[in-house]
């Protein structure tokens, strides 16, 4: 069995009595029996079969398996979790460790969230996506069939071990995926993430995510810069007619809301070229695709995201950073949709 890297970077996400570090490098896995909360007796562990990663808590443990893909974010999955945690005696004391990818993730930190009012969970990040994004910042949810994360809770880890080792197993399409998620965070940092190795660009995004939480943990107003590029992916993900996984469509929708910046005076013509320089770089598509040709169908799925609290609401870069724009014209949305088919 391999051993943690002592290389390994700890960020802490600084949350007062809810704060908790976040383990990034080759290995890292082998330390959950190190992290695990004190007087933790049971483990429930919550996994895909194709995750092909098992873990060791060194208590005593159970594994509950979940459907591939993201028909396991569902109520009806959650309700399954509930009952067969509750049949095997797990108790308010006990600790669900997530081992996989953000739909892992997603799903047992709101079922942590809700059995018994909420236990303690840790998670294990297998996938790029899950490293970068998913697993941190205490965000948990499933989908309903109106959209995506639509029902959920905060519910923050105990600690989160992102093992850089299990990448090298990914297939190449789910760690493209993952690519989306990261090319977001070179837009929220004035850092070059183009210097760095992978394990320093997932601990750099880390940094970054957890500097956000730390200031609006409820996505208050700040936190929804994490949600760059996001809306026309979600609206993407939704329509369900495409071959695109969430962090490809966050790269679509990454080109997509500079387009719209572009349109609105927000950005020039360099900065809107520099976000198909850097999807392109991680080989990602910057295109919507052809069987996503309804305007009005993406315009009506705007409408539904969690950040349209004021007419169409997108996250939008500008001189001043990436922020949060309420009311933008439905006409500029039009143009820049025209912009990316």
């Amino acid at each position: 069995m391999p051993t943690s890297d002592s290389r390994a970077q700890v960020v802490a996400v600084a949350l007062g009595d809810r704060a908790y570090d976040v383990h990034v490098g080759a290995g890292v896995r082998d330390r959950l029996g190190s992290v695990m909360p004190a007087g933790a007796r049971h483990v429930a562990i919550i996994t895909q079969a194709g995750v092909g990663w098992t873990v060791d808590s060194g208590l005593d443990q159970s594994v509950f398996t979940v459907a591939d893909g993201e028909k396991a974010k569902s109520l009806a999955e959650v309700e399954r979790l509930c009952r067969a945690m509750s049949r095997a005696g797990f108790t308010r004391s006990d600790v669900i460790v997530a081992v996989g990818g953000g739909v892992v993730t997603d799903l047992a930190g709101f079922v942590a969230a809700v059995y018994h009012r909420g236990i303690r969970y840790v998670s294990v990040a297998t996938t790029l996506l899950a490293q970068v994004d998913a697993a941190v910042g205490g965000k948990t949810g499933v989908n309903l069939p109106e959209g995506k994360n639509l029902v959920g809770a905060f519910w923050h880890p105990h600690a989160v071990l992102c093992d850089t080792e299990t990448l090298a197993t990914l297939p190449p399409r789910e760690l493209r995926s993952g690519r989306g998620e990261l090319a977001k965070y070179h837009f929220l940092t004035g850092g070059d993430l183009d210097a760095l190795d992978l394990d320093e660009r997932i601990a750099a995004a880390v940094r970054i995510k957890s500097e956000v939480v730390a200031t609006d943990e409820r996505e208050g107003g700040r936190r929804a810069i994490l949600n760059y590029g996001h809306t026309l992916a979600h609206a993407i993900e939704t329509a369900g007619r495409y071959d695109l996984r969430h962090g490809e469509a966050v790269a679509v929708g990454l080109v997509y809301a500079a387009e719209v910046a572009l349109r609105l005076g927000r950005i020039d013509e360099a900065r809107a070229a520099a976000h198909r320089r850097v999807v392109s770089g991680y080989g990602l598509p910057d295109r919507l695709p052809a069987v996503l040709d309804d305007d009005d169908e993406l315009l009506a799925l705007f409408r539904r995201d969690k950040k349209a609290v004021d007419g169409l609401t997108l996250v939008l870069d500008s001189d001043r950073g990436v922020e949060l724009v309420a009311g933008v014209p439905e006409k500029i949305l039009r143009e820049a949709l025209a912009a990316v088919r």
